[in-house]
């Protein structure tokens, strides 16, 4: 896997967009709080990054997320500027609570699989996630669920649009080779491996905290 620095080099020498210190100014950084974790989002010229609290304290890191969703490559800085850069960047962050985060307004689904018994996985990028029928056909059950397993926070739809939408992945859904014990797995026994859903707070471990306070 190519590194930060060697992802860095290689689009320099294939002509990306170097910026000075004079012409790199980040518009406002905002600081996501809750569920057990922080997410920070740099908007920079109409493009919304978001980083976690380790990939903001790394220049490395921090300049590839620009430069790969933005197309410009940020200064280069000594490595104690950039700390203090970065720590008064924090500081100076908008706090807002995680539920309140900008969703996801290209959100797709890759494709729902059917395993029968009213048990349903959603794929998304990559991630296959549980789901019966009761916590599919209700909208803040997939939103919550979205959000805890595969970090992303699906838009927020008419009741009766969500309805015909879900309708619609069930009609073209695919599916699954059935497998052995299949016919004996409850809807409880399918969802076990998950915590309960019962409100936004404490579904997500605690990962990533911003240890200096910032």
């Amino acid at each position: 896997m190519v590194t930060d620095s060697q992802y860095i080099l290689s689009s320099i020498k294939q002509g990306c967009v170097m910026l000075a210190d004079g012409e790199f100014f980040i518009d406002r950084l905002v600081k996501y709080v809750g569920n057990g974790r922080i997410r920070w989002h740099v908007e920079f010229r109409g493009h919304r990054i978001e980083l976690t609290t380790g990939q903001l304290k790394k220049q490395p890191t921090f300049r590839r997320k620009i430069l790969e969703q933005a197309g410009v490559l940020p200064p280069q800085r000594p490595g104690a500027d950039y700390r203090r850069w970065a720590i008064d960047l924090r500081k100076n962050a908008i706090e807002l609570p995680w539920r309140e985060r900008p969703v996801d307004a290209g959100f797709a689904v890759d494709r729902l699989v059917g395993y029968g018994g009213d048990r349903w996985t959603v794929e998304y990028q990559g991630k296959a996630i549980k789901f019966t029928t009761t916590k599919l056909r209700r909208q803040t059950s997939f939103r919550k669920r979205m959000l805890l397993k595969a970090k992303v926070l699906p838009p927020q739809m008419d009741p009766a649009a969500y309805r015909k939408w879900v309708d619609w992945l069930i009609q073209n859904a695919t599916e699954a080779a059935p497998q052995a014990g299949d016919a004996v797995m409850t809807e409880k026994s399918w969802l076990e491996d998950l915590p309960e859903l019962g409100g936004w707070q404490g579904e997500v471990a605690p990962e990533e905290t911003d240890q200096d306070g910032a």
